[in-house]
């Protein structure tokens, strides 16, 4: 089949210079998987990368696959300082460019959004070919969230959503047509000006408020998280914790990581030099990240200010 004849499947991803090696681990382990019946746009969204990042990703295209860059500067600067406002530490303003998807690109009806701490192990086509009917995201619930019994309430009491209607954003099969059509970016932006609310997940926490009831749910291989228990068959694995395989040694599937990244040779170096450099100091400051965001977590579901009690019983 002629590359022009193939169904273009379009994924975006989302990344600063900081998270470029994991971004290139994640391409190469979509490609390496991926049916060669399709045809694979990649679309990178940032605030602007260095060149020479750039071009180490783009060297990783392949015969059905393209890459491209978006700088989305001007698309948020209205925006910009409220977002900010809003962030952890941990946390960097790239994590609501999946948000603006459906603006940007209105040739797509259909698209896939994928964080850059990811390693899918199948065919990504199949994730696309799933019918999610007239439900704006197809997701899966999230495992840190459905395990811990503060986040639990977190995702009850503070955000309005029972823990097993609760998904996470890393991993989203989107109905662009459909996410348009509840102007789900306006009702975003509209939130998040009048009322900023104080989150630990920003962008997750709004689209599962704005999105509830319009959620078709994946299989969660499809987003297999390395906590709780597990015994079906694996597609993705999302490293979405504090847990990461590059700082320490007994992260569940880590070997699915470290397989790819040593075969996307431009990356391993910069990848192994991140793990030696983990220190003992570095790993005490993010175990306290982990009691802060619960502490916060508590703080946030006790207030009188959250998603849950504001927006109790009014139509958004």
């Amino acid at each position: 089949m002629n590359t022009n004849e193939k169904q273009i499947i379009p994924i975006f991803f989302a990344s600063d210079d900081n998270y470029i090696p994991f971004l290139g681990v994640a391409i190469k382990s979509l490609l390496d998987n991926a049916s060669d019946k399709y045809f694979y746009n990649i679309h990178i969204l940032t605030e602007g990368l260095r060149e020479d990042n750039i071009k180490r990703i783009k060297a990783l295209e392949t015969p059905n696959c393209k890459i491209y860059f978006k700088d989305l500067s001007q698309n948020i600067a209205r925006i910009k300082e409220r977002l900010s406002a809003i962030l952890r530490d941990y946390y960097s303003v790239s994590i609501f460019y999946r948000i603006f998807i459906a603006a940007l690109y209105p040739e797509y009806h259909k698209a896939i959004y994928l964080d850059c701490d990811i390693v899918l192990v199948d065919d990504i086509s199949k994730m696309y070919e799933i019918d999610i009917k007239d439900n704006i995201l197809g997701a899966a619930t999230d495992d840190v969230v459905y395990t811990s019994d503060v986040f639990t309430k977190y995702a009850e009491d503070g955000v309005g959503i029972y823990n097993h209607q609760y998904f996470n954003s890393g991993v989203l099969l989107m109905n662009l047509d459909a996410y348009r059509e509840n102007k789900i970016q306006e009702k975003f932006v509209y939130l998040l000006v009048k009322y900023n609310f104080d989150t630990i997940c920003p962008d997750q926490d709004y689209l599962n408020v704005l999105c509830k009831d319009k959620i078709f749910w994946l299989d969660k291989g499809w987003d297999r998280m390395p906590v709780g228990e597990f015994d079906g068959e694996l597609h993705l694995i999302h490293y979405n914790n504090f847990k990461k395989p590059w700082y320490y040694d007994d992260v569940r599937y880590s070997e699915y990581f470290w397989e790819y990244a040593r075969k996307a040779e431009d990356f391993i170096d910069e990848i192994l030099s991140i793990k030696n450099s983990f220190t003992s100091k570095i790993a005490k400051e993010k175990e306290q990240g982990i009691i802060n965001l619960a502490n916060q977590a508590i703080k946030i579901y006790s207030s009188e200010n959250n998603f849950c009690k504001v927006l109790a019983g009014k139509k958004i």
